[in-house]
């Protein structure tokens, strides 16, 4: 399992630095020039000539993306002379919207963004699988249809339809639920949850939906298997087949796409965070995207690529606890 771990991790270090790469020659080799963007547009000649030598952007394109790379892992200065600028690890740049470290706005906004999807992921975990498996022991009678009728209507809804009518049905007309506004959960724990609630059944209902019909389909097949029949036989309590020997199988795919999704949300849920203003990495990154600001696109795209890669890391670790064949 050492030996295994060594080597998905010298696996993950190899895709970070392409992921890297790819994403520095979108960035800086494409006609766009990064100078002009953080020089603004009444720009003289010899600022723009100026800006561009304290980017080091008049050196070879390999030389850039070696003090970049560097950069992240050890620090770097930018520029020189009284003009020495240096980024401290993990250096990911700074912003030409507000001079601000890259590193410090995503350190910013990750709790956000992690309050958001770590509480939609439990809740979309708890309904979908609830739902799944209910629909698969009863299949094929008039709960399983009506929840998977459910099902589908709910994953037909787009995330910002759904949004908004939560806001109008919980928060204008019943007056249910205070308008989400982002609370530490260090500095009051049942404001952090009261506020991010409605954020969080916005991103379950269709979670829930999604992971509801894979859990539907996981179990009808697990609960068909040979082994299964064997566990029936020997007089187990219905609740241990199900749970102990059917459940545990049945959540091998179901890792592997909540892998995907969490690591996808811990990067920020674009819409979400836009339309419940909330101060996140999403909306950290659709900003950056309005006004072309690359260091932070840059850091965000390569933070983003981090967690999906190690989402899909530990989800390849959980298999051999959820599934005892895959030790073997």
């Amino acid at each position: 399992m050492i030996l295994y771990i060594g080597r998905r991790l010298l696996g993950v270090t190899g895709v970070l630095i392409a992921i890297a790469a790819v994403t520095f020659t979108i960035f800086y080799v494409l006609p766009s020039d990064p100078a002009a963007a953080a020089c603004g547009k009444s720009c003289s000649v010899e600022r723009l000539a100026a800006i561009r030598t304290h980017m080091g952007l008049d050196e070879p394109i390999w030389k850039q993306f070696w003090e970049f790379a560097s950069g992240i892992f050890t620090g770097r200065t930018m520029g020189s002379g009284q003009y020495a600028l240096h980024c401290d690890f993990p250096c990911l740049g700074y912003s030409y919207e507000n001079s601000e470290s890259v590193w410090g706005l995503l350190m910013d906004r990750l709790p956000v963004s992690a309050s958001l999807a770590l509480g939609a992921a439990l809740l979309w975990l708890v309904l979908g699988l609830s739902a799944g498996v209910t629909a698969a022991l009863r299949k094929d009678t008039l709960t399983d249809k009506v929840l998977m009728v459910g099902a589908v209507a709910a994953a037909s809804l787009p995330v910002y339809f759904t949004s908004m009518m939560l806001i109008y049905g919980l928060i204008r007309t019943a007056g249910l639920l205070p308008y989400p506004q982002y609370v530490p959960f260090g500095s009051d724990p049942v404001h952090w949850a009261s506020n991010l609630l409605l954020p969080w059944l916005a991103l379950a209902v269709l979670y829930a939906a999604m992971y509801a019909r894979q859990s539907r389909s996981s179990m009808i097949e697990t609960m068909a298997e040979p082994y299964i029949r064997t566990a029936r036989a020997k007089g187990l309590p219905r609740r241990t087949v199900v749970v102990k020997h059917g459940l545990r199988a049945g959540m091998t795919p179901i890792l592997t796409i909540f892998g995907m999704d969490l690591g996808g949300l811990l990067a920020g849920a674009v819409i979400t965070e836009s339309i419940f203003g909330l101060p996140g990495i999403g909306r950290l990154f659709y900003g950056a995207l309005s006004s072309g600001d690359q260091p932070v696109i840059l850091g965000v795209t390569l933070l983003a690529a981090a967690f999906i890669v190690v989402a899909n890391l530990a989800v390849d670790l959980l298999y051999a606890v959820v599934d005892p064949r895959v030790r073997y």
